[in-house]
């Protein structure tokens, strides 16, 4: 399609969560007050394992890019959704929602790999402890970060002007909280073949691959696990990577319910409830995790702390 047959697209509408205006004001504060416990959690632990010299290591490494990828992944939904209640609006401009879209691709599949990213790094310290510090040198870590980023920019720029070829009808109603793909993909009026085409080999090229190694590292790990004599020696090394397959299951879990129920049920509303599971409260869980069930981290937390309250 040429570029001058393209509808002139200035706006669409989102819908939200509900159109109750009696339900605004405890939807603003309820997602208000996630964002900033998703926000100044994930900036805990990013400040905690830079000031700990004792967490300067290719795990904490990885954990503080995840935490800083959960701000951004949040950032790029929550705020708009919090102004547009607050100024009792719903449209967002054509250019703010590809640019949302491309950033919320971005980021998500950036979770995606720094998840498969870490439980490598967790497989090489059970399977291979030896060469652990070898394989999994600085320069190594941060080439696995970035390669993470350009394999997600690239998928995002992808999909972002595969959105821009598209003609829309005068229907732009978006049944979400945010300019999701699937659901603007619905909007065009023009043949969306080669999107869906790309779509899902696009899914499937970067989605399967990265869980399929997932899969694979911790079935190696609970392997050489099961291989250790002493009961406090399996118990040590399954600590290890205990916070990180947690999020695992609760990221891949409630990503998956969204789209496998949104799937089964045309209702876009439902779908967009659940769909909060995974963008908002699975990036505000993920500090308490790390926090929680790590004795370094909340070691490092409490100094930093200490240090805030009781400078030198």
């Amino acid at each position: 399609m040429k570029l001058r047959n393209q509808t002139r697209v200035s706006e669409f509408i989102l819908l939200g969560l509900s159109e109750e205006a009696n339900l605004q004001p405890l939807l603003f504060g309820l997602f208000l007050s996630m964002y900033l416990v998703t926000f100044s959690g994930n900036l805990l632990i990013i400040l905690t394992i830079i000031t700990a010299s004792h967490l300067h290591t290719p795990m904490y490494f990885f954990i503080f890019s995840l935490s800083f990828t959960d701000i951004c992944f949040t950032s790029t939904t929550v705020p708009k959704m919090l102004m547009n209640i607050e100024m009792q609006s719903k449209v967002i401009t054509y250019e703010d929602c590809i640019t949302q879209l491309y950033f919320f691709i971005l980021f998500v599949s950036l979770d995606h790999f720094l998840l498969t990213v870490m439980a490598y790094d967790r497989f090489v310290a059970i399977c291979h402890p030896l060469h652990y510090t070898v394989i999994m040198n600085p320069k190594f870590c941060c080439i696995l970060v970035f390669g993470s980023l350009l394999l997600s920019s690239l998928e995002s720029l992808l999909n972002s002007l595969m959105i821009l070829r598209l003609s829309f009808c005068t229907e732009l109603e978006i049944s979400h909280f945010f300019c999701e793909f699937n659901q603007v993909l619905q909007l065009a009026c023009s043949d969306t073949f080669l999107n869906d085409l790309i779509l899902y080999f696009v899914a499937g090229l970067l989605g399967v691959i990265p869980f399929t190694g997932i899969l694979f590292s911790y079935c190696k790990i609970v392997s050489s696990i099961l291989r250790i004599s002493s009961a406090e020696g399996k118990s040590k090394a399954f600590s290890t990577c205990g916070s990180h397959l947690s999020v695992i299951c609760l990221f891949y879990g409630t990503s998956f319910g969204v789209y496998l129920s949104s799937a089964a049920s045309p209702n876009s509303k439902a779908s967009a409830i659940a769909s909060v599971m995974y963008t908002v409260v699975t990036p505000m869980l993920n500090p308490f995790i790390y926090s929680l069930r790590n004795k370094e981290i909340k070691q490092g937390l409490r100094k930093l702390l200490t240090r805030e309250t009781f400078p030198p």
